[in-house]
């Protein structure tokens, strides 16, 4: 595995690993993204702006929905619901002590991310809320996937790009829609609750892709525009965004 493929898994693995153990998911908020494929395989993507890490909640995790246990009632009474005694165990789960200790934990996050390669700048600004600055550039002999950790049960790439075949790279971005059934990131566990809703409305950037192979397909109403550089087509991706990005570009074997 190169180096450029394996900083990126490596530089997010402390943020998507961190998350899934805290059960949150990680989505764009407001940003800028751009990825620039020429024809003999050399690429440069950047994203600046916000990254969003979503609390599902504990029972997400393990696909159970919300209800009291009645294993231990006697037989013929019926099933009552949690009492105040439990309510109050649970509340106590939200202390300010946990608070702190989640504030301490992604603002160390971010300090790991804004020392790593492409990572020109990395904040934590509160909110489950990063400032994200991120560069890279190479060239696509391999897969290239922003973020990813292959040890996380939680993967939402932003943007993939594939190698269908020997000429052709497949460009799709399911982190830019809402129609991506994030729920399949932790095997199909349905719904993530409201926070996630309130991660689908902060959705709002754009993403930009230039190149100068040949365009075989792409699903971008009005089409690419001719620039010097060769084409550019540009997606708006807002929470009424239903189908992700999508191109497929014949490059050189």
């Amino acid at each position: 595995m190169t180096r450029l493929f394996h900083r990126p898994l490596r530089i997010m693995a402390a943020l998507t690993g961190f998350l899934t153990l805290s059960a949150c998911l990680v989505t764009p908020g407001k940003f800028e993204s751009s990825l620039d494929i020429r024809a003999d395989r050399s690429f440069a993507f950047a994203y600046k702006g916000e990254i969003l890490a979503s609390d599902m909640g504990k029972d997400a995790l393990s696909g159970a929905t919300p209800s009291s246990d009645s294993s231990d009632a006697p037989e013929g009474e019926a099933e009552t619901g949690p009492t105040l005694m439990q309510i109050a165990a649970k509340e106590e789960d939200f202390s300010e002590s946990d608070a702190k200790g989640d504030e301490a934990q992604m603002q160390a996050i971010a300090a790991a991310l804004s020392k790593e390669k492409g990572f020109r700048a990395a904040r934590y600004v509160g909110n489950h809320k990063f400032e994200i600055d991120y560069a890279i550039s190479g060239t696509l002999t391999h897969a290239f996937l922003f973020p990813f950790n292959i040890d996380a049960q939680i993967v939402l790439p932003f943007v993939a790009v594939e190698l269908r075949g020997a000429d052709r790279l497949r460009v799709k971005a399911p982190g830019f829609a809402n129609a991506f059934d994030k729920s399949h990131g932790m095997g199909g566990m349905g719904s993530m609750g409201g926070g996630n809703d309130e991660a689908a409305k902060a959705l709002n950037g754009t993403f930009t892709l230039t190149t100068d192979a040949e365009i075989v397909s792409q699903n971008q109403e009005e089409g690419a525009q001719a620039i010097p550089q060769g084409k550019r087509i540009v997606w708006t991706v807002t929470p009424m965004t239903s189908e992700a990005p999508m191109a497929t570009l014949r490059v050189k074997p």
